[in-house]
């Protein structure tokens, strides 16, 4: 069977070629990619090229498909997984499959380390260790989208989970936020900072008394307000505040006036900025951790960190990259009941988009990005639909829904895209 996909050669080139997928082996499962959303550690990975972690040293030769934050349809099964897996169902997949005999060892990933399998592709084999690992997760929920966001979704899961507390004079560290404490989210407006700001409110288990997030700028924190109101976290038990620091003269005194002097118990940093790295440092409480979630491309990046807080105020710092399987799980969970990651999506794009999206991708504003691979439209925002609706009737529908939803996109666009889409 033929596949088209985007794949990588080395540093800056990435190219959309078609070729023969070969046979799948009893222990493969062949299926069809339908939605992908682009990340920006794919442009990491197209910018580095092997001196990327998870990108094989021979792609010159043996080039990978890149892309991991996607959605589709198995179509086939070998007989080892016949039992588990049928044809027709659904699925999203965990990349860090943590696999110590991959191509790269440990940190190989599908979406940067394998031939015939990414996001960015219209078919593509799963490899044994995916199912090994149990990283081919069934999505029984509507769509394809919310699947593809789940893995985004599992990181900011994953980095709400890995957060730790202690109590004085004991070595046991408490996992997990504190359960009615303070939590600020600095640069919390990306992309990432909204799926973790949509995660804190519809959590069920446990949620802060007083969430913070902060930005400088002013219309993506106001497009936080509508997605994520301040009343429907009050509904939840949460008081959410955002804020402009950039309007600030002393934006650390002035949020820490918001807890008294005490400090935040959980402060995550959504940008590898060093003055925000060390404006998260001083607003730690007594106990605080800080986790540093923006994954910085330069190997060398550094930010002061107090000592002094870490010695006699207990302060403490983690770093998460990525979700294992049971956040994924937990993602998935909660977008089959109903989370609808739709606030995250700002632009929607074919399989020709993906190699301008993923190489311009941190010039390029607004939210999450996500390519139909089946089919060709240039990366699109929602916001100019109306405008190409003017001489495209295809763009016209799209608009119809999207304003439907108050703006959004929906399963409803979803469906009509991929089935009135021009294919590939």
């Amino acid at each position: 069977m033929k596949t088209k996909a985007v794949r990588i050669y080395g540093k800056n080139d990435l190219r959309l070629e078609e070729f023969e997928l070969p046979g799948i082996k009893d222990n493969e499962i062949l299926a069809q990619v339908i939605c992908d959303s682009i990340c920006m550690s794919s442009n990491k990975a197209a910018k580095q090229g092997t001196d990327h972690k998870r990108i094989p040293d021979d792609i010159d030769k043996n080039p990978t498909m890149i892309g991991h934050e996607f959605s589709g349809v198995i179509m086939e099964v070998g007989e080892k997984w016949n039992h588990t897996f049928k044809p027709g169902m659904k699925f999203s997949i965990q990349p860090a499959i943590n696999y110590p005999d991959g191509p790269v060892g440990i940190l190989s990933a599908p979406g940067y380390s394998y031939k015939y399998i990414g996001g960015d592709a219209t078919y593509i084999i799963i490899p044994n260790e995916v199912m090994k690992q149990n990283c081919l997760l069934p999505y029984t929920g509507e769509g394809f989208y919310p699947a593809a966001l789940a893995e985004p979704l599992s990181c900011v899961i994953g980095a709400m989970h890995a957060c730790y507390h202690t109590k004085p004079g004991s070595y046991v560290h408490q996992m997990e936020i504190v359960d009615g404490g303070k939590m600020a989210i600095l640069a919390g407006v990306g992309p990432m900072g909204l799926a973790a700001i949509n995660y804190v409110i519809h959590r069920e288990d446990r949620k802060p008394k007083l969430m913070v997030v902060t930005d400088i700028d002013q219309g993506r924190l106001d497009r936080a307000a509508e997605l994520y109101s301040p009343g429907l976290a009050a509904s939840k038990g949460i008081e959410l505040k955002y804020i402009n620091t950039g309007k600030m003269e002393n934006p650390t005194k002035s949020l820490l006036d918001l807890t008294d002097g005490k400090g935040y118990n959980d402060v995550f940093v959504f940008a590898p900025v060093a003055p925000v790295v060390e404006q998260g440092d001083r607003l730690l409480a007594f106990d605080g951790c800080l986790n540093f979630f923006a994954g910085p491309g330069d190997p060398n990046f550094k930010a002061n960190f107090n000592f002094y807080n870490v010695h006699y105020n207990f302060t403490h710092i983690v770093g998460t990259s990525g979700g294992n399987n049971d956040d994924m799980e937990e993602a998935i969970n909660m977008m089959s009941k109903g989370l609808d990651p739709a606030g995250l999506v700002t632009h929607i794009g074919g399989l020709d988009a993906v190699i301008p999206t993923t190489l311009n991708l941190p010039e390029i504003p607004g939210g999450k990005k996500l390519i139909y691979t089946n089919i060709q439209m240039p990366l699109t925002p929602l916001t100019e639909f109306k405008e190409k609706g003017k001489t495209d009737p295809l763009f016209k529908k799209l608009d119809e829904i999207t304003i439907k939803h108050n703006g959004l996109w929906s399963l409803e666009a979803e469906e009509y895209l991929v089935k009135n889409g021009k294919p590939v």
